[in-house]
């Protein structure tokens, strides 16, 4: 996840001075009338961005960047935004930093955003972890960006939701916290007071969903044209994920699965696969089940869209032909398939991650 940092060029400078897309991008959507209002001295809503050693720069930025430049309609600041932390100085991979605010100011915010961490082992002080758990209990809405999930989930506050971290980094966080119902394919999940996304790109998808839930369309809208960024994004993080290729572990399974994918365009039903393993139709579903999680027709389904993308990504071939290559019987039913693992359309995919050109 370090590489994602680089994707971020806002200064934290200015943070110390101071229409619903579709389900593919993200779940959940409180009313306005929901959200907390926390206000500090200066009348405006206090937005807390929690630092701690081995913070993302680039995860603790983007937050106070956006909530900070975002306007009211009569174009007065939306919000006072700090960066806060158990002590004064902050070690990140690149800079030392000096933090303005402590975990106190935490007490009154109404909005808490957890930037994501740079070592999944790195502990993260206690006091910090209470100081996030006690604004949650006050009342306060929390979120976390990226891997700051992890950080989130320590504190308990995401048992029982749904939540997502970044694609990367799922297996371990679903390891680490069965309780907590992970999508690694939106780009964010939102339960209310509770929020998570997905790296780097996905903290402006996020900050700019709570500013339009906080005051309406038009404020993010603009907000959204002054970050250059689209209000809604098409796709998910599923579109993001690399899958590797079958590996040859030896099993028979593993040796089927290797076949499997070397022979996608091919007719590929439970009695070719079977007879191809060498087992009853019945055996072979329970022992696929038992090896991949998943049944034989959904992972030749998803391999048969993943070998779509690659052809989409690398040829000129049309959708239709694409279909034909990897075994879809039409173009129709690679459109389905692609929508419904992608979260887009096989030609708004190839015109997002043509490599051709490049």
């Amino acid at each position: 996840m370090r590489d994602h940092r680089l994707l971020v060029a806002l200064t934290l400078r200015r943070c110390e001075a101071l229409t619903m897309a579709k389900k593919a991008l993200f779940v959940g959507f409180a009313p306005l009338s929901k959200r907390p209002t926390v206000r500090g001295s200066s009348g405006l809503p206090r937005v807390a961005v929690v630092a701690f050693d081995g913070v993302i720069q680039g995860d603790m930025s983007t937050p106070c960047e956006l909530f900070s430049r975002a306007r009211t309609k009569d174009g007065r600041p939306a919000y006072q935004v700090r960066v806060c932390a158990h002590g004064p100085l902050v070690e990140a991979e690149h800079m030392g930093l000096s933090v303005p605010g402590r975990l106190a100011w935490l007490r009154k915010a109404g909005t808490v955003i957890v930037p994501g961490i740079d070592d999944l082992d790195r502990p993260v002080p206690r006091a910090t972890l209470a100081a996030i758990r006690a604004a949650f209990e006050r009342g306060a809405r929390v979120a976390s960006i990226c891997t700051g999930a992890f950080v989130l989930a320590s504190t308990g506050i995401l048992d029982g939701l749904e939540a997502t971290t970044h694609w990367l980094a799922s297996p371990e966080f679903a390891r680490r916290y069965p309780e907590v119902r992970l999508d690694p394919r939106v780009l964010y999940v939102d339960n209310g007071r509770v929020l998570t996304s997905a790296g780097a790109a996905a903290a402006f998808d996020l900050c700019l969903h709570m500013v339009r839930t906080d005051h309406g369309a038009e404020v993010a809208v603009r907000l959204a044209r002054e970050a250059v960024m689209p209000l809604e994004r098409s796709g998910g993080q599923s579109q993001f994920i690399a899958h590797e290729a079958p590996v040859q572990d030896g099993s028979s399974m593993g040796g089927l699965l290797q076949w499997l994918a070397e022979h996608l365009e091919q007719p590929l039903t439970l009695p070719v696969v079977a007879r191809q393993a060498n087992m009853s139709p019945r055996t072979l579903s329970r022992r696929f089940s038992e090896h991949t999680g998943s049944t034989p027709a959904a992972w030749i389904a998803q391999a048969r869209v993943r070998r779509a993308q690659e052809l989409l990504e690398t040829t000129s071939l049309s959708v239709e032909q694409v279909a034909g290559a990897v075994g879809f019987s039409s173009a129709a039913i690679l459109r389905e398939h692609f929508r419904r693992t992608v979260g887009r359309s096989p030609q708004g995919y190839r015109k997002a991650f043509d490599r051709r050109s490049r």
